[in-house]
């Protein structure tokens, strides 16, 4: 039986459990766990994660932990009975560790490796914390450390900022808000601004000394040198280094490693340096012989330095290679480090270049206990301290120091009778009273153990040596009086022996016989003669000598002997023990001599601080004892030597001495009758101020006033103590009677600032601690009473500048942070004097920082106290009478001002806005239903009721904004938001009471509405973005706020009634922000409201024009407020259903009238939505161009066509014109700018300052537009259309008379023909795209799109780029239709093949002697059209045959605007699909590659093959069809009695077939002719192979040599006008090898149109064989039908054009498969044979001019030498040959008209050779290659000969429109090209092309003039380009 457990609640999982069985819960080791039942070894609970899946458990696999149960009983809660600190560190660690992982995914390697660090470190503290056996100061320490650690890695992880108290957590409820507030603020201010430290000290290790070969040891002295003052700032450290440079004894981390500390902040500069002396231990010259001399001497052998301020930047330890340096003279090594830092280098050298002492620094700020625990890894081992010379600039109490530094200056000595000068050193010993040397107490340096004596270096040959040596004497204090320092001189000598002879001595007591030490600074001592070490064994015989010649006697003989010889050193004492100041002692001794007492007072004031405070309670004894014992007499003067101690310890550096007397006045002052006599002088001080001339000893005497009160109260209960509490009354009476002086000078108002007031400031300054001290003596009330009165005897009328205006507030401010005003009782008393006074200044706005601290601890004592809640209510209701108006102006006139620039002003405005509102939050808190009433019944009228309602809103929304708190201080916002809700709720009756019906104020209900709705879409409440533990935390405490106000609208939406109406325009927007807010419960409250708007609109006004209006302008500005995150990327996710599916809206909109409109209105928003979802997603960072630039013209499209509006259609048509600058689609850019440009006219109108356009006329505008679009189309080389903007802007010009722009314009539309003429434009590849799936943007979803293709891309290229932009992507691998399981798959589908284009404007095209360079920009511009096919098999597939069944499905693509355009891809608008019957295809094929053969021969007689390849592996592949049978397979095929017989409608086809077959043959003869004359040596055999396989093949066709009917035998290539089928007039031979006949034949224009087969079905992987004859890869472009069957996909075809194809042209390197070559069976997909020519790979030439008539100009061959163009394939110099101009297009002059479609020109055509071939869509597999251009040259175009026209010419083209002129209104179409197209325009300039005519006429023949004749001949009309607006 399951039973409810009592104590059993809580636990922790030992092991992981499944939870297999029955109601089994799944446990993971380390989770929580709930316990609600148990029963029989099992528990029932829940993970504490996920409360709502219950299950049992077995009680094993549990750990029960004690917890505290609130709630008990359903909804209990447990709360672990734990450290706080130690559940923090276990919910933190959880939620760390998923973001931790998270980091993983993201790369962020290092912060991933740092968290791991430090979670490892936070576990290991809180085993040793869950231990238990740690001690207070332990355990507080650990908790320091572990708190430092978790708010790292908050903040490292943007997690929220915890407010703590000790270590522990903060319940935001248990304290008020304006406490809360301090916390955070002292947090974050710790975090973002660290305090400054006072204290810095700096640690050093030392490496070695490299690249040193001394073979000598050596030592190392380093020491802080101050180079402004010149001299040392801190000990020597001492570092002994071996032989090979490396410290000795590396075990020993102490002797190379120390701590240079105390190092103030002055001493952070540039000009403080550390310094390290290195000496050599050996002989006196390095080098010498062994045999000199044994003695080891320390010798000086270099210096180096190294700036403190090179180390200030350094976060860890840095290590430095120092520059070693010697000095050039010896004699000056005292001062090398001097020389060095001020770069004197003629004193010094370097020694060796790579020789360099190594060490380590690193620089560690603040309190030194404190560096010891933060950096334990530089003290894990011993490392020596050494001291700051003298005391640091903080001196702390307790510290114990005794230390003498003794430095060893110089020396004057006698030679001694020595030819040269003495080798002198110094021996330095320390002697007791006794005479004996005392032991281990002179030191050389840190580092190393004091030592019996000290020998100097040796400077050679120098009888006046500077040494500039430091020791540190360690002497007890108490050995100091009897204590000496003898310093002995010997000469080293140089000789064999190495003798060290003994010459002199000095000496010098450290103590005078006053019992004053030796003093600071120089001593000159007196050298005495002695040779004889045994001389000095009796120190009592020479201490009697006078030791320093400024304590010689006149008249000393003895000494007037030793004068000449001298020796200097330098003393300084730090000790906390002894004083060297006579006047010290003196006080200190007063009873000795009694009369110097006064004298001894007076020079108290003279004395070091230092000094004063070493022996601070010596002298406070002294000083009452002197005051008792003659009060009278030395009352005044003790008092004021009193003052001066006090004042003493405000300085900095003594200030931490002020405990010292607290504990002095405590514990061991003993004054007990002093008070009476401090008072009397006291009050004699505070009688004299207003009268007395000098106030600076007043004003010293008032600054110490809180120690003499202190002293005073001590005192009194002394007395009292001692005697009973006598005179009680009198102690009273006296206090009263000093107050009652300070009231008078406090109430004395000086004109301006005079001292008196500034002595007055000094008294407040002090009198909140006076108060303090009263309470000690005096009960509450009547110390409240005596501020009270203090406080309002102030003037109230002060000058503006006086500084008593901010010292009354920060007296005010200490007082109510002291214990008087923490007291209810006396609280009561003050309340008043504070709120009046902080009102006043807050309503100057003066002092408003300290209004803001006094308001804030005023309002830290106000919080729900159970005991005192009547209380804390009247404070409230007290405070909000008085301060309530003035506090929301206040915070409103803060938050409005512009914050200042400097930081520590603008962290002032922060704290200062923070403080204010803090307080409003926390009086709001505490009010209760009655106060609210209380407080809003006290507004006399609804008018100001109304202003303070809306000064509330105001404020409330002030506290909602983002910016209001620190990002990470979710704590204070869930807490502001949880008084702002409450106050709402309040106030909600009051507005329905006061403001609904007569009453309805509608600032004041909107105001109430904006707040609401600016509440719920706040950040920090969307609680979805949280995680699951915040979450969680969040719903158990405060619910979900954003449903409890949406409800609370709801109710008051419904209360307004007919009042809505007027809310309606301006909520509209805000509410539908709201309702993006994916919260379902809030939803469904608040989409009533927005029906009533909608219906509310509908009866006003009968439309949604508003409605429609208002939603779509604001769903466009959450798009411009940056709100594009993935957060609100799934907010707008919601509006689709709400305006979709959503049932309820959609419920309530069909049972209305206005249905239709309403679900219309509907429709356009939801579209709107779609197409900002897809905007804002696309944008998004590290989104591809393409997909940006789709969706952007998605986008603009609509807000044209659909929303027309005009604005924002233009904003984003400059948004795409940036994008397509930043992809370099310049072209596209300057047809995006066009849209802009025609919705301009030529006028003069003022246009206003919008985007980066300045303010301007729409002339000038324009204008500007036009040169833009020109510049960019000329750098996307479309200078036709830069031709026509040049054109429309100089009419302009021209207009206005303005010749010089005028002449730029035409010198500019000059360059752009050249241009045309002589550059190199590539003509792109065409690409159809088919987007299917649901997973793709709603502007791609299920679509298919043409796409123009970058330069030299080709399809494999383009598929890799999709494929790339789209990585989800599957490549679909057929070119058919997908069905409807691909269309609504959750899926991305990829269909890709290649297109080849239809141009629409023929007429250039087809017009003769139009340069080629002229017809390439037609081919591939203003294309609406696109083709492809797709071979299949219709019926039985003959496997003999496979022709007889090959059909092609032609599918013609119509686009939505024309390609190129405002983007590189548009939408498909129309499929045609069409079949082509197999003898129709053969027919093609055939008449393409015969096409493909004359462009071949043609461009073989004009010389302009040089490698005559091409045309032989042409030859090869049509003539040796070895694998598809040839030309017999089409015979087989269609022939054939059964297929003419069974097919008697194809009698016409069949005849075209056998004429285009015989046709076929005659021109290989021909060109076989051709080859003869030009084929080299090598390839002869080859020739030979094909005239006798060519005889073969002609027989096959039952042809024999003079067979051929009289059309066909002439020359195949020149046919004047019209077929051979329809011209049988002879004509003379213009072009033969050996000369020939004529003949004119039909217009291949008459002929079926050409193919362009898809890539999709027939990646073609074949091979030709004859590459293996002429060294040459062929082409992959093959026939259609080389593969058989539809199934290879472009996306996955793997092969690639070859690199190496010779060819002419890019077309012809992809054929090589003649024509009537039948379809090769499965087994033969890659033969040579099967090639065909396609559109886009077909490059025609015109034939020789006739030279019967050498007048007539070649119009077809324009051969352009201007640039080099390289061709792969043609092994040749001539490389600079172009012949992109070999026009291919077909003539207008054949008088046939034909009905067949136009043919496509092809997109490479006129490319120089080999430049493009290898990279077309061949490459990829592409059968849209496989078809010949040469099918549209008609004879006329090829051949010279000019004859005379069949029918005459058509008039001249007139323009349709008439000039533009100034100021016309443009209309913004799409496209210039289209204007008077049906379809949508694209945005080209109309004049860009000529539009063609209703019926498409054929162009008349052109007839060849000679010059003579064109004079005289009517001129050819131009057809005029129309212009821009008129198109």
């Amino acid at each position: 039986m399951w039973i409810p457990t009592e104590h059993e609640k809580y636990g922790v999982v030992l092991a992981n459990f499944r939870g297999t069985v029955q109601h089994g819960l799944p446990l993971e080791i380390g989770e929580t766990v709930q316990i609600l039942e148990k029963c029989e070894g099992w528990y029932r609970g829940f993970v504490l994660k996920n409360p709502n899946v219950k299950g049992i458990f077995p009680c094993s696999y549990i750990h029960l932990k004690h917890a505290h149960i609130k709630n008990k009983g359903q909804f209990e809660t447990v709360i672990p009975m734990e450290e706080s600190v130690i559940t923090e560190m276990t919910v933190t660690l959880r939620d760390w560790g998923t973001m931790w992982k998270q980091l993983y995914v993201k790369n962020e390697g290092e912060l991933f490796h740092r968290l791991w660090h430090v979670m490892t470190e936070i576990l290991e503290l809180r085993r040793q914390v869950l231990v238990g056996h740690l001690t207070n100061d332990r355990m507080t320490d650990i908790k320091q450390h572990i708190i430092a650690r978790l708010d790292w890695g908050n903040e490292q992880l943007g997690l929220d900022l915890v407010p703590r108290r000790d270590f522990s957590m903060v319940d935001p409820d248990e304290i008020s808000v304006t406490e809360l507030y301090r916390l955070m603020e002292r947090r974050h201010r710790k975090r973002e601004f660290p305090l400054q430290a006072n204290m810095h000290h700096l640690f050093l290790q030392i490496n070695s000394l490299l690249n040193c070969n001394l073979a000598e040891e050596l030592h190392v002295f380093f020491f802080i040198y101050d180079s402004r003052e010149m001299r040392p700032i801190s000990e020597r450290f001492f570092v002994r280094l071996n032989k090979q440079g490396v410290p000795k004894s590396p075990e020993k981390t102490e002797k190379q490693c120390t701590l240079f500390v105390d190092l103030g902040s002055s001493d952070l500069r540039k000009d403080v340096y550390v310094v390290a002396h290195i000496f050599r231990i050996g002989r006196m010259v390095a080098g010498e012989k062994k045999s000199v001399s044994n003695t080891q001497y320390r010798r000086p052998f270099g210096c180096t330095v190294i700036s403190v301020s090179d180390l200030l930047t350094a976060d860890c330890k840095d290590d430095h290679l120092l520059k070693v340096y010697s000095c050039n003279t010896e004699s000056e090594w005292y001062q090398i480090h001097d020389n060095i830092i001020r770069k004197v280098s003629s004193r010094y050298s370097q020694i060796g270049s790579s020789t360099g002492l190594a060490v380590s620094l690193q620089l560690l700020h603040g309190n030194l206990e404190q560096i010891q625990k933060d950096y334990m890894r530089l003290f894990t081992r011993n490392v020596s301290i050494t001291r700051r010379l003298g005391f640091s600039d903080i001196i702390m109490p307790g510290e114990v120091r005794n230390d003498l530094y003794v430095t060893l200056e110089r020396g004057e000595f006698e030679k001694g009778g020595k030819s040269v000068a003495r080798n002198v050193e110094v021996t330095v010993y320390l002697l007791g009273g006794d005479g004996q040397v005392l032991k281990g107490l002179v030191c050389s340096g840190s580092g190393e153990l004091g030592a019996d004596e000290f020998h100097s270096f040796v400077l050679y040959h120098s009888n006046s040596p500077r040494w500039s040596e430091q020791i540190k004497l360690t002497v007890p204090p108490e050995l100091f009086r009897v204590t000496h320092l003898r310093f002995e001189f010997r000469h080293c000598s140089t000789k064999e022996k190495g003798e060290k002879k003994l010459f002199g001595y000095s000496f010098v007591p450290l103590m005078q016989e006053d019992g004053r030490t030796l003093p600071d600074g120089t001593h000159e001592l007196i050298v005495h003669k002695c040779e004889e070490t045994a001389n000095l064994q009796d120190c009592s015989r020479y201490l009697k000598l006078p030791f320093s010649k400024a304590s010689l006697q006149p008249g000393n003989n003895q000494t007037m002997k030793n004068s000449k010889e001298s020796f200097w050193i330098l003393s300084l004492l730090c000790s906390t023990k002894l004083t060297q100041n006579g006047d010290m002692l003196d006080l200190l001794k007063w009873r000795t001599h009694p009369e110097r007492i006064m004298d001894s007072l007076t020079k108290l004031k003279d004395i070091d601080g230092s000094e004063i405070v070493k022996f601070l309670q010596d002298t406070l004894d002294t000083l009452f004892a002197v005051l008792d014992d003659s009060p009278q007499r030395y009352g005044l003067k003790v008092f004021d030597c009193l003052v001066h101690v006090i004042n003493l310890l405000q300085d900095s550096k003594f200030q931490h001495f002020k405990p010292v007397m607290d504990n002095y006045i405590e514990n061991h002052f003993a004054g007990a009758l002093s008070y009476r006599d401090l008072i009397r002088v006291l009050k004699w001080y505070v009688d004299r101020i207003i009268d007395a001339e000098h106030q600076e000893q007043i004003q010293q005497v008032l600054k110490a006033a809180e120690y003499l009160f202190k002293y005073i109260v001590q005192s009194r209960m002394l007395y009292a103590a001692a005697t009973a509490a006598q005179a009680e009354e009198e102690f009273r009476c006296s206090v009263h009677e000093l107050f009652k002086s300070i009231h008078l000078f406090l109430s004395h108002q000086s004109k301006g600032i005079s001292p008196v007031t500034h002595t007055q400031a000094v008294f407040l300054r002090s009198f909140p601690t006076v108060c303090c001290e009263l309470l000690k003596v005096f009960n509450v009330r009547e110390v409240a009473n005596l501020a009270r009165d203090t406080l309002s005897s102030l003037p109230a009328n002060t000058h503006t500048e006086c500084p008593l205006q901010a010292v009354k507030l920060q007296c005010m401010a200490k007082t109510v942070e002291s214990p008087l005003y923490t007291n209810a009782e006396s609280r009561c008393v003050l309340l008043p004097v504070v709120l009046h006074l902080l009102r006043t200044y807050l309503q100057e706005q003066k002092e408003l920082v300290l209004c803001a601290n006094i308001l804030t601890s005023m309002l830290s004592l106000v919080h729900k106290d159970p005991n005192t809640d009547c209380v804390v209510s009247e404070e409230v209701n007290v405070i909000m009478d008085s301060l309530s108006g003035v506090l929301l102006r206040t915070i409103l006139e803060v938050t409005n001002r512009p914050q200042p620039a400097a930081t520590s002003l603008r962290l002032q405005y922060q704290d200062v806005t923070g403080e204010f509102v803090a307080c409003l939050l926390t009086l709001l808190r505490q009010l209760s239903d009655k106060d609210y009433q209380q407080l809003l019944s006290r507004f006399p009228s609804k008018d100001e009721l109304a202003n303070f309602l809306l000064q509330l809103f105001t404020v409330f929304r002030i506290l909602i904004r983002p910016d209001m708190f620190p990002k990470d201080w979710t704590v204070m916002r869930l807490v502001t938001n949880n008084v702002i809700i409450t106050t709402v709720l309040y106030l909600s009756d009051t507005l329905r009471n006061n403001f609904l019906n007569e009453k309805f104020d509608f600032k004041v209900w909107e105001s109430y509405f904006y707040l609401s709705i600016i509440f719920i879409i706040q950040p920090c409440l969307q609680l979805e973005m949280f995680p699951p533990s915040k979450r969680k935390k969040v719903l158990e405490k405060y619910g979900d706020m954003r449903v409890m106000i949406g409800c609370e609208i709801f109710s008051m939406w419904q209360n307004l009634g007919d009042y809505k109406v007027n809310l309606i325009p301006s909520l509209i927007g805000p509410f539908l922000e709201v309702t993006l807010v994916p919260q379902p419960d809030l939803r469904n409250v608040l989409i009533p409201v927005f029906h009533d708007m909608m219906d509310s609109e509908e009866r006003r006004s009968g439309n949604f024009k508003q409605v429609e209006a208002k939603l779509i302008d604001k769903l466009e500005s959450l798009m411009s407020e940056g709100k594009g995150d993935e957060t609100y990327k799934e907010l707008f996710n919601n509006i689709i259903p709400l305006f979709g599916p959503y049932p309820s809206l959609l419920k309530k909109i069909e049972r209305e009238t206005w249905r239709e409109s309403g679900v219309s209105h509907i429709a356009t928003v939801t579209r709107l939505m779609e197409r900002l979802l897809d905007y804002r997603d696309c944008m998004k960072i590290g989104e591809v161009d393409g997909k940006k630039i789709g969706c952007t013209v998605n986008l603009l499209n609509f807000y044209k066509t659909e929303l027309n509006k005009e604005e924002m259609y233009i904003r984003y048509i400059h948004k795409l014109y940036e994008l397509h600058l930043k992809a370099q689609n310049f072209t596209e850019a300057a047809y995006t700018l066009l849209l802009y440009d025609e919705l301009l006219e030529w006028t003069e109108r003022p246009l206003r300052e919008f985007l980066t356009y300045p303010m301007q006329s729409e002339w000038q505008r324009k204008e500007c537009l036009h040169l833009t679009i020109i510049h960019n189309f000329d750098r996307g080389k479309c200078w036709e259309n830069c031709i026509i903007l040049c054109r429309e802007l100089a009419n302009q010009y021209e207009t206005y008379y303005d010749y010089r722009n005028l002449s730029k314009m035409r010198l500019m539309e000059a360059s752009l023909y050249d241009k045309i003429m002589n550059q190199q434009r590539l003509e792109p590849e065409f690409f159809r795209i088919g987007f299917y799936g649901k997973k793709f943007p709603f502007f791609l979803r299920n679509k298919e799109f043409v796409c123009r293709g970058n330069d030299y891309e080709r399809l494999e290229a383009f598929q890799q780029r999709m494929l790339s932009e789209f990585p989800h992507a599957i490549a679909m691998q057929h070119a058919n239709q997908p069905d409807q399981t691909i269309l609504q798959a959750e899926a991305q589908y990829l269909q890709i093949y290649a297109v080849s284009p239809v141009p629409d404007n023929q007429d250039v095209l087809q017009r003769d002697g139009v340069p080629n360079n002229i017809k390439s920009f037609y081919k591939v511009n203003h294309i609406w059209r696109f083709r492809y096919d797709r071979p299949f098999h219709k019926g039985t597939k003959d496997k003999e045959n496979e022709f007889k069944s090959l059909w092609v499905e032609r599918t013609t693509l119509s686009l939505a605007q024309s390609l190129p355009g405002i983007s590189r891809w548009f939408e498909v608008e129309k499929r045609e699909l069409v079949e082509m019957s197999p003898l129709e295809n053969a027919s093609e094929v055939i008449e393409n590659k015969t096409l493909q053969l004359r462009t071949l021969i043609a461009q073989c007689q004009m010389r302009q093959m040089q490698n005559i390849n091409p045309l032989t592996m042409c030859l090869n592949g049509v003539i040796d069809a070895a694998v598809n049978g040839g030309l017999a397979r089409y015979q087989e095929a269609f022939f054939a009695k059964d297929y003419i017989s069974s097919h008697p409608e194809d009698g016409d086809k069949i005849t075209r077939l056998r004429e285009l077959m015989f046709e076929q043959a005659h021109i290989l003869e021909y060109g076989l002719a051709v080859h003869e004359k030009f084929v080299p040596q090598d390839m002869r055999p080859l020739h030979k192979k094909l005239v006798d396989q060519f005889h073969v093949m002609r027989s096959s066709l039952g042809i024999q040599s003079q067979e051929f009917p009289a059309y066909v035998r002439v020359s195949p290539l020149h046919f004047a006008n019209g077929s051979p089928r329809t011209c049988r007039t002879p004509v003379p031979n213009a072009i033969s090898p050996e000369g020939g006949r004529i003949v004119a034949r039909r217009s291949p224009l008459s002929y079926p149109a050409v193919n362009r087969y898809s890539s999709s079905s027939l990646s073609s992987q074949a091979s030709n064989d004859v590459s293996n004859i002429t060294g040459q890869s062929e082409s992959s472009d093959e026939v259609f039908n080389m593969q058989p069957s539809p199934s290879t996909s472009s996306l996955s075809s793997n092969h690639s054009g070859s690199h190496n194809v010779t060819s002419s042209a890019p077309s012809s390197n992809r054929d090589s498969l003649p024509s009537s070559s039948p379809l090769p069976s499965d087994k033969h997909k890659h033969s040579r044979e099967n090639a065909c020519l396609s559109p886009r790979d077909r490059l025609c030439s015109g034939m020789f001019p006739s030279p019967l008539d050498p007048t007539q100009r070649m119009m077809p061959f324009q051969i352009d030498t201007s640039l080099p163009r390289p061709e792969a394939n043609l092994p040749s110099t001539e490389t600079g040959k172009n012949i992109r101009s070999l026009s291919p297009m077909p003539t207008a002059r054949s008088p046939q008209k034909t009905t067949a479609p136009p043919l496509t020109p092809s997109p490479t055509d006129c490319l120089p050779v080999g430049s493009l071939a290898s990279h077309s869509p061949a490459r990829s597999g592409s059968y849209s290659s496989g078809i010949s251009s040469l099918s549209r040259c008609s004879v006329s175009e090829t051949c010279g000969i000019e004859l005379p026209p069949a029918e005459p010419p058509l008039p001249p083209a007139t323009p349709l429109d008439n000039p533009v002129r100034r100021g016309s209104k443009t209309p913004p179409p799409y496209s210039v090209y289209e204007r008077n197209n049906p379809r949508r325009a694209t945005p080209l300039p109309h004049s860009l092309s000529v539009p063609p005519s209703a019926d498409n006429p054929n162009l008349p023949t052109k007839p060849q003039l000679s010059r003579t004749q064109r004079i005289h001949s009517e001129p050819r009309h131009r057809l005029t380009p129309r212009k821009v607006s008129q198109l």
